[in-house]
């Protein structure tokens, strides 16, 4: 069963800070809490390529949201996601750790060469640590890893500012 999905009312645009896709979206999906605005849908992270992302995911100002659960393998069907740079570390306003960004660039697959794309993934995901916690809150701790929340975007489209 799908989702009730609700759109944003005319004329707000969605624009999330770091900080507010961890703390307002992320957390709240992986706790199963409500999430206002319900906008970012649940995907098979690494079937579409990104290219066919706009009828699946969330999209806003040529970007497009969406939750998916945590894999390892990060291939498509013509392409794959590859790490780049390191991963950042996201803080509240008041300084504490609350989630980790990794950046990832998309390859086409061709049988003869892997092409390096415009495509460029932020994968977003909790940043959790049981010191302290006894061994249920432990497990309900770990339970809310299992959710990574990404936006994409084509670099392709970005103007340079000289």
């Amino acid at each position: 069963m799908e989702e009730d999905r609700s759109t944003l009312p005319p004329g707000l645009c969605f624009a999330p800070t770091d900080e507010e896709l961890i703390v307002y979206f992320l957390y709240q999906k992986a706790a199963s809490l409500p999430c206002y605005p319900n906008v970012i849908p649940d995907l098979n992270l690494y079937s579409p390529h990104p290219w066919e992302l706009d009828d699946k995911a969330f999209a806003s100002r040529r970007q497009w949201y969406f939750f998916s659960r945590k894999m390892q393998n990060r291939t498509a069907e013509n392409g794959f996601w590859k790490e780049i740079g390191v991963d950042e570390t996201i803080l509240t306003s008041t300084g504490n750790k609350v989630g980790i960004k990794k950046y990832l660039v998309f390859y086409d697959d061709d049988v003869r060469s892997e092409n390096k794309t415009n495509w460029i993934m932020e994968e977003y995901r909790l940043l959790i640590s049981p010191k302290g916690q006894n061994q249920i809150q432990v497990r309900k701790l770990y339970s809310l890893k299992k959710y990574y929340l990404s936006q994409i975007q084509n670099t392709a489209n970005w103007i340079r500012k000289l």
